[in-house]
């Protein structure tokens, strides 16, 4: 959704010649776009200037001060409108304007700050401060990776001032009002939070959601969703989300994104250069939460030839080409040639399967599990990295037995080309099923080229290859699907590495 109150939107709009309802209705339409571009699906789309938010908001904010935890008072500091906050003398520096004038601002974005004076209602944050460090002693995994839940504990050792939470309407008229007074707008951050709650029924029905949320957060906006929000719901009787994951940001060749700089990467002009497919398993294999990533053109191209087209793209066409299996079914697996056995260092001379095809099959045995467990902790990169680690050990396997060397006309040879094959095709199945939330396109494409119905593509049902434990193959002996060609196209390396920034 989008967040489309405050001082930063009001002055975008007066400086574009336009009101505040129209920018919003512009750009959160573009949003919906680029999300509908990367496919990216969603369950509500949900934009703070919509009535069942503001009424959230409203109700919360009369939780907030029925449990006493509001009062007026007069609040003087440095502001920073793009951030729309208030900063401490310790987070910023003195510049010069463009104008050369001296001014100040935050030492982190470099963004101006104005010294702002105002009569506002002030959040009672202070008296939060061991309620929130009960919190996350209680629930070491409540804020992950581990380096931003260390952060945010060091931030509650240092003072909790009480937080400004309320604008005069005079300067801010783009937001919603306080409750009962007119000449205050709710501050945007408290207004934005409560999207939260607002989008899984609050005030009526949120019960079946609440606290079961797990937010997905820059590293940029970390003390807002981890210190203010928690400490704003405890006031207003709710439990904190379950979790926080936090992630951060892309550099592009080591240096922050900025319009200043001209280096803004816009996703659809990559989604157009390395298909959608490929930008976002670029991104979901690279893309580390704890620590900054680099991104560049070269680095794009490498990682999704070598893994998607190549090893992943080479090992279908291998192992589905007429001249190996004219055909062109899923064949069978024969136990005589690859015995199960409780020690396959000891399976010299039972079949035909060497040690380390007992190593493959046993990695990619665990890798549904490995990728669930991965999945469910926020660290993608991890999972996929052991994917393209089994798809390169597949590879090895079917280079390693040469299966076209392999004389059909013998029944033995025969029975191991087919199961050769089988295991091969098992895999990649395999692969194909855990691909399919990165690569949505590229794993439907893959399935279908292996006759997996849709409703054989869950990832809770996943077995891989039955027949090593004596059990039926639903897919043995089944007519392969259509031959779509290419799985993946090779990417060319781009002549531009610069990405102009799309403006809004």
């Amino acid at each position: 959704g989008t967040d489309e109150h405050g001082l930063k939107i009001q002055q975008a709009a007066a400086a574009a010649g336009t009101s505040p309802p129209e920018l919003c209705e512009r750009v959160s339409g573009l949003f919906r776009q680029a999300l509908t571009q990367a496919a990216i699906s969603f369950t509500d789309f949900i934009r703070t200037s919509e009535p069942r938010h503001q009424r959230a908001v409203r109700h919360f904010w009369g939780a907030l001060r029925d449990g006493g935890a509001l009062y007026k008072g007069c609040y003087e500091g440095w502001y920073c409108t793009p951030e729309e906050c208030f900063l401490p003398e310790s987070q910023l520096a003195e510049r010069r304007d463009a104008q050369g004038c001296p001014c100040m601002v935050s030492l982190e974005t470099g963004h101006q700050v104005h010294w702002t004076k105002e009569e506002n209602y002030m959040f009672r944050l202070s008296a939060f401060r061991d309620p929130l460090r009960n919190w996350l002693r209680d629930n070491p995994h409540a804020i992950s990776p581990d380096p931003f839940y260390r952060r945010v504990l060091r931030w509650l050792e240092e003072d909790l001032p009480d937080l400004s939470v309320s604008r005069e309407r005079s300067r801010l008229q783009w937001g919603i009002p306080v409750p009962g007074d007119s000449t205050q707008t709710i501050y945007v951050w408290v207004d934005a939070l409560v999207n939260y709650l607002s989008v899984v029924g609050y005030p009526e029905t949120h019960g079946a959601w609440w606290p079961a949320a797990h937010h997905v957060v820059g590293k940029d906006i970390l003390k807002f969703h981890a210190v203010y929000w928690p400490a704003l719901l405890m006031a207003a009787g709710l439990a904190p989300p379950e979790r926080i994951l936090v992630h951060s940001h892309w550099t592009v060749r080591g240096q922050k994104m900025s319009k200043s700089l001209g280096n803004v990467v816009d996703p659809s002009a990559c989604i157009g250069q390395y298909t959608l497919d490929g930008f976002r398993y670029f991104l979901l294999r690279q893309g580390v939460p704890e620590r900054d990533c680099d991104y560049y053109d070269e680095k794009v191209v490498k990682l999704v030839n070598s893994e998607l087209a190549d090893a992943l793209g080479g090992l279908l066409n291998r192992s589905t080409a007429l001249s190996i299996n004219p055909s062109n079914t899923y064949p069978c697996f024969s136990e005589s040639c690859f015995p199960k056995v409780l020690d396959y260092r000891e399976a010299k001379g039972m079949g035909r399967a060497s040690v380390e095809d007992y190593e493959l099959v046993a990695s990619v045995a665990s890798l549904p599990l490995q990728v669930a467990s991965y999945f469910e902790g926020f660290q993608i990169y991890k999972a996929l990295e052991c994917i393209a680690l089994c798809v390169r050990q597949t590879n090895s396997f079917f280079q390693r037995h040469r299966p076209w060397k392999l004389d059909r006309k013998d029944p033995a040879e025969q029975l191991w080309l087919d199961t050769i094959i089988h295991v091969t095709l098992e895999c990649l199945r395999v692969y194909g099923t855990l691909l399919q939330p990165v690569i949505p396109h590229t794993a439907d494409k893959l399935l279908s080229r292996l006759a997996v119905e849709p409703e054989e593509r869950g990832l809770s049902s996943l077995s891989f290859l039955p027949r090593y434990n004596g059990k039926p193959c639903p897919f043995e002996g089944r007519q392969l699907g259509p031959d779509t060609g290419v799985l993946f196209h090779r990417l060319e390396k781009s002549r531009h590495h610069r990405v102009e920034p799309q403006k809004l």
